[in-house]
């Protein structure tokens, strides 16, 4: 039987005449009736006898009946995944990120996409970089967004837009006065920020350098997030990214850090792994997004 005849027997089986079946299948009568007289033919038996105008189910037909609704029911089913996927409205869409980007920019795309796609499965992960390729590489997400545009051969780079860096001190610090504040100004400061060897401190590095300053942290850290509790207490002033929200912690307020380096924000993927249409759902709004909110790279 094949998947068309299965479809109008279990609409006759269903409604119990041909009128009816036809009008749900949006089908005419003859068309209907045809299908079911080849299906006959091709089974070798009769499915139904004609009694006063309406079809009864043969002995045949009524055996039959019960396995043909579990199939037909599942090919409901499929056709309706099958469209689902072709609009973006199933699956599961994976999202990595580092931790700033997690906390500013990623809710605010969620939320935009899930407008579009309700019905698509969200899962969000926050690493550093190094996990974030790994992820990428093993399967475990399929797009990511790191404050770095260098990545492995096998990993693509599409370069969203940039952030800066800001000044992270106690509200009562004397350099809270200042609208910016300069590496010169740090220069006799304590100081909080990145661990050697990573971008955000190559970049201040190397800033600070141009300036004819020297950019050394005492309490080195690995994520930006962690230098608010230092700051709340009284450790030094922490130098980090300003994508992230800091406005939400109390005790501690920031200020831009006079001609600071910018640092990229960017979109990982792993080179030669097709996006399913849900996936590339995402990767739209996360580049409708960045063109709209996030400044370019210098």
């Amino acid at each position: 039987m094949r998947a068309r005849q299965l479809e109008v027997f279990t609409a006759v089986m269903r409604v119990g005449t041909v009128t009816g079946a036809a009008e749900v299948l949006n089908i005419s009568q003859p068309a209907l009736s045809q299908i079911l007289l080849h299906c006959e033919d091709d089974l070798g038996f009769k499915l139904f006898a004609r009694e006063k105008g309406r079809l009864r189910p043969t002995a045949e037909a009524l055996e039959i009946y019960p396995e043909a609704e579990r199939l037909f029911s599942g090919l409901e089913g499929l056709r309706r995944k099958t469209q689902d996927l072709r609009l973006g409205r199933a699956g599961l869409v994976r999202v990595a990120a580092s931790v700033p980007p997690a906390m500013s920019v990623l809710p605010e795309i969620l939320a935009g996409y899930r407008a579009r796609y309700p019905d698509v499965l969200l899962r969000s992960h926050v690493a550093p970089i190094a996990t974030l390729i790994a992820m990428l590489r093993a399967g475990d997400a399929a797009l990511a967004l790191a404050m770095d545009d260098k990545a492995p051969p096998d990993i693509d780079v599409e370069r969203l837009g940039a952030t800066t860096f800001c000044c992270l001190l106690p509200e009562t610090h004397p350099l809270a006065a200042r609208e910016t504040v300069s590496f010169a100004d740090l220069a006799d400061q304590t100081l909080i920020s990145y661990r050697a060897e990573t971008r955000p401190r190559d970049e201040l590095d190397k800033a600070a350098q141009r300036q004819g300053q020297a950019f050394a942290a005492q309490l080195e850290i690995e994520v930006s997030i962690s230098a608010v509790g230092f700051v709340q207490a009284g450790l030094g002033i922490a130098v980090v990214d300003a994508l992230l929200p800091w406005g939400q912690f109390d005790g501690v307020t920031t200020r831009p850090l006079h001609d600071g380096p910018a640092l990229p924000l960017s979109l990982l993927t792993l080179s030669g792994k097709a996006l399913s249409r849900a996936e590339e759902g995402m990767r739209d709004e996360i580049r409708k997004f960045s063109k709209m909110r996030l400044p370019s790279l210098p």
